[in-house]
């Protein structure tokens, strides 16, 4: 009678079945993949930089560091709306992200992610952020940051992005509306010095994203969206940005006198790294004009920096 040896069951190391184990490890490959495509929705990056404007702009308002707890609360809350806004902007987006080399990794391009669950993932971020603000805050500040998620999704993305070349303009209000969101939570109102900084975040949108507009033309011609480069020349665009460039340093000023608790680390501040800002400008419109090859990314990278140098400066200031 003939016997039937069976295998030795391939084991790990610690002893667990090689099998078993390699299924776990690819599960929670899984997992984490689900995770980070569901965090790229909310675009990161973006809600980062959002939120550098926010906290400087709280303390100033607060005339020092202020509450711990409100700043936590504000920045979760804020972080929440900031990234309900961008994953309904994908979900809305969804069209033309395919069809642009920029986006068409994003989750829902890639099918990483399906369209009803971002759209029910970014649907539950609002609610949640607008409800922590709503308990933890006051009426002013809930109001704007309700605000803010619907302009950016029903009023820039679903009709502005795709219909005028001013849709970077008036895209700017939901891009500067942390720095009010913030002042509002700590002080239930809005000082001139809260529309200071509005404005001066509001401007240096324009530059910030016409450069890397002009890097992304062709994608944006691609998917039929009238972005200012694809529609106008590059000297209008080079104009603009140095206009713009010239408001965001003429707000920033602005904002020193209006403001009595920004002292000398600020407005030392504004001026330098204003300068630098200003020099950048007019560096990538005098190319333009020549007909040299364009490097807009360096105004891009270096605006980026900008804005935090300078509201570091504002915390700075706050807190002496």
């Amino acid at each position: 009678m003939s016997t039937i040896t069976e295998r030795p069951v391939a084991t790990s190391p610690a002893g667990e079945p090689e099998a078993e184990r390699l299924a776990g490890s690819a599960r929670g490959r899984d997992i984490g993949a689900v995770v980070r495509s569901y965090v790229s929705l909310t675009k990161p990056r973006i809600v980062e930089l959002l939120l550098v404007t926010t906290v400087p702009a709280m303390m100033l308002a607060s005339r020092g560091l202020g509450s711990i707890w409100l700043i936590v609360v504000v920045l979760v809350g804020g972080s929440l709306a900031a990234g309900a806004a961008n994953a309904l902007n994908c979900y809305i987006d969804r069209d033309i992200d395919q069809l642009m080399r920029r986006t068409k990794r994003r989750p829902l391009p890639t099918h990483t992610v399906a369209p009803r669950s971002a759209l029910v993932f970014g649907l539950t971020l609002a609610v949640v952020s607008v409800a922590l603000m709503a308990v933890f805050t006051n009426w002013l500040a809930t109001a704007l940051t309700l605000g803010a998620i619907a302009y950016y999704d029903l009023v820039y993305t679903m009709w502005l992005k795709r219909t005028t070349p001013q849709n970077t303009f008036w895209g700017g209000i939901c891009g500067a509306a942390p720095v009010l969101i913030g002042w509002a939570a700590v002080t239930g109102s809005l000082s001139p010095a809260a529309w200071a900084l509005f404005a001066l975040v509001f401007f240096w949108q324009l530059p910030h994203f016409y450069a890397l507009a002009i890097k992304y033309k062709d994608d944006y011609a691609r998917a039929g969206i009238p972005m200012l480069p694809v529609v106008a020349s590059i000297r209008r665009v080079g104009i603009e940005i140095v206009a713009f460039s010239w408001l965001t340093v003429g707000a920033s000023l602005a904002a020193w006198p209006v403001s009595p608790e920004l002292g000398p680390i600020y407005g030392g501040t504004a001026v330098v790294v204003g300068a630098i800002f200003l020099l950048e400008a007019h560096r990538l419109q005098s190319r333009g004009r020549r007909g040299e090859p364009l490097k807009p990314m360096r105004l891009f990278h270096w605006s980026t920096t900008y804005l935090t140098i300078l509201f570091v400066a504002v915390a700075l200031d706050a807190l002496i």
